[in-house]
């Protein structure tokens, strides 16, 4: 919203004691409170908050990320609302704010920033058991950028949506460097094509019908590329991931027959992966760095 800066609730409320009714409106930060042995003290989540699977359907629903339903959360009480500028919207954050709620908002774009979030998360809570299993973690993240320092990066491209526009055919958005799904595909050891790649501003501009427009506040790190950038750009590995768009397994052999000249169709490396493990800044980054760099094996 104008004339508010999300920044301001970067950090986590100080607080006494810790947190007993946490409202996690973020799915990747559920899992992180369960997996690390904090989820006695969740009293709401989100629709989207499916992990871990068995493990969080008793708890309230508050709404989709998007649309949550402020009232619902502040019928809950909660000492401490779990917020993501990348996943929830300004208006329902400040609403929350505005109802007088403590809101942190978290907003990584590398792993080291995920990581760190959560830190301050354990922290908050200070029981062993978590200390212990983010320990862990983080153990074996540093052993991910010591082998991602030590072999040559494939150079792949990763669409998150794609749709049809009525004149001038397919689009599809990716991301660029400054995104945490760049940096943990990094690790795994993958080359963005459109790491450098801006989103310009209107869609006609993004597909080169049109001269651009500043972007001013809006967000660049989500640009939208055409069939003609993807051929350009030739990447050696196109994965497919099952969110945010729905693609399916069988989504590959179409992307195989659109994506035809690019090394990654002519030598069979289009890949469907568990979206989760590229887009959820949590605990699942362990999951990630040991199921994401064999994407990446490839012999010549």
């Amino acid at each position: 919203m104008k004339g508010k800066d999300l920044n301001s609730l970067r950090m986590p409320p100080v607080f006494e004691s810790p947190p007993r009714r946490v409202v996690s409106l973020v799915p990747s930060m559920t899992e992180s409170m369960v997996r690390l042995g904090l989820g006695d003290a969740l009293v709401g989540i989100t629709d989207y908050c499916v992990y871990p699977e068995g493990a969080v359907d008793a708890y309230p629903r508050v709404g989709g990320t998007k649309n949550v339903r402020v009232a619902d959360v502040v019928t809950l009480q909660p000492d401490l609302i779990l917020a993501s500028q990348e996943e929830n919207t300004p208006e329902v954050i400040w609403a929350l704010v505005e109802a007088n709620q403590r809101v942190w908002v978290t907003f990584p774009k590398t792993v080291r920033e995920a990581l760190a979030d959560l830190w301050e998360l354990v922290h908050l809570f200070a029981r062993d058991c978590a200390f212990q299993a983010l320990r862990v973690l983080e153990k074996n993240v540093e052993i991910a950028t010591l082998a991602a320092d030590e072999h040559p990066k494939i150079r792949y491209f990763c669409p998150i949506w794609e749709e049809e526009h009525p004149r001038y055919g397919r689009w599809w958005m990716t991301f660029n460097r400054e995104t945490y799904s760049h940096d943990i595909l990094r690790l795994a050891g993958g080359e963005n094509v459109f790491a450098a790649r801006e989103r310009r501003y209107p869609l006609e501009a993004e597909l080169g019908e049109t001269l651009g427009e500043p972007p001013g506040e809006r967000d660049v790190r989500y640009p939208r590329v055409s069939l003609e950038e993807v051929l350009r750009a030739d990447p050696e590995v196109i994965l497919v991931p099952s969110e945010p768009y729905p693609y399916h397994p069988e989504d590959c052999q179409r992307l195989a027959e659109i994506f035809a000249e690019t090394t990654a169709a002519q030598r069979g490396r289009i890949y469907y992966v568990e979206g989760s493990w590229i887009t959820w800044p949590g605990v699942r980054m362990g999951e990630a760095l040991a199921q994401l760099p064999s994407l990446f094996e490839v012999s010549e």
